[in-house]
């Protein structure tokens, strides 16, 4: 919606009718996506992938307690 507000094909008034939202709302959100847009997108950069290595590590560890549970819990029984 606020894409739409900045580019203009329509006034808020129609924005507003056709998405039901008050034309001041409209113009609230274009004047936060334009103040905002580059920080907007750099976000997604500034995020670093994790590794293979480090999203499986906790989950072998996960897997190793698991089993010395149940080797524990086979001798008590």
């Amino acid at each position: 919606m606020a894409i739409d507000a900045i580019k203009g094909m329509k006034t808020l008034a129609e924005l507003a009718s056709e998405y039901q939202v008050h034309p001041n709302q409209i113009s609230d959100w274009k004047k936060q996506l334009l103040s905002n847009a580059p920080e907007l997108f750099a976000s997604g950069k500034k995020k670093q992938s994790q590794t293979e290595e480090e999203l499986t590590a906790p989950l072998y560890e996960e897997i190793g307690r698991l089993k010395m549970d149940v080797k524990w819990l086979e001798k008590k029984l």
